[in-house]
């Protein structure tokens, strides 16, 4: 009877648990059109399929809260198609767009950046079965996520599509960015992680049409759109720094002065 039930819970999945990994599937064949797109050297549509893969990437998550459909299965299809997604289609594009002029550096250079998305994911996962850090913590990513990181490293791209025969399109501008991305991603920079937003009652009606306004913006000029979101994300940064070392300052203040002197001999034997 058992083992009838457990066949029978296989042969049938509730729909909830079901919906984000549809997401998540759709965002990678995202990526994977992204790759077409590349190889064809219809740009535009490549970064627009990346930036589709970043959409769907964001609601495959906050869908599965909502249903609580989340799953193991779904957490690991989902970096396996972060990593697709934002670190091997970028990678494919801008190779060839234009760091294939600088020959085995162009390709060493896209080679380090998808390995740096894998390693990040990889040390995003270890983090999630960590369960000593504080709650103040899940306000922040260490290092850039995977998907803003395929956002930023596509900024001269969409640039390039603002400004005819910029200096965007130059291979060593090209790989200073990759390469600068590619270390934010694996460093430990603070970054926010915005899962934690919430919005008052009272500002609802206001968010909502500046949402609509934004989105009436992002029809007409979505290059310039999505180009200014990017720049905004990179000025966060030093916030989030500055947010963070307050928080964890403040962190360390509340540890009383009992708890630290008895951790104090342990540290010194350990120390010996």
């Amino acid at each position: 009877m058992i083992l009838r039930a457990r066949t029978a819970g296989l042969r049938s999945l509730p729909v909830n648990s079901l919906a984000p990994n549809m997401l998540t599937v759709l965002a990678l064949c995202a990526g994977l059109t992204s790759m077409r797109f590349s190889l064809n050297e219809s740009w535009q549509l490549a970064v627009m399929a990346i930036l589709v893969a970043a959409l769907f990437d964001g609601l495959d998550g906050r869908l599965a809260r909502l249903l609580k459909g989340t799953s193991k299965f779904g957490a690991e299809l989902d970096s396996l198609s972060d990593f697709v997604c934002f670190g091997v289609a970028p990678s494919i594009l801008l190779y060839r767009w234009t760091l294939n002029d600088l020959g085995g550096v162009g390709w060493i250079l896209v080679l380090a950046f998808s390995v740096c998305c894998a390693l990040r994911l990889a040390r995003f996962n270890t983090a999630l079965d960590s369960a000593n850090q504080p709650t103040w913590m899940t306000n922040f990513f260490m290092g850039v996520p995977a998907p803003a990181a395929g956002g930023l490293v596509l900024l001269p791209v969409m640039l390039s599509f603002q400004v005819a025969e910029s200096f965007f399109h130059y291979p060593l501008v090209n790989a200073f960015v990759v390469a600068a991305v590619a270390f934010l991603m694996v460093s430990k920079v603070p970054t926010y992680s915005f899962k934690r937003l919430r919005v008052r009652r009272e500002y609802i009606l206001p968010v909502l049409i500046v949402v609509g306004l934004l989105a009436a913006v992002l029809w007409s000029y979505p290059w310039q759109m999505l180009t200014g979101i990017g720049l905004l994300y990179l000025a966060s940064i030093p916030l989030s720094m500055r947010s963070y070392r307050r928080r964890a300052a403040s962190a360390s203040e509340g540890v009383s002065v009992e708890e630290l002197s008895n951790a104090l001999p342990e540290e010194e034997e350990v120390g010996d």
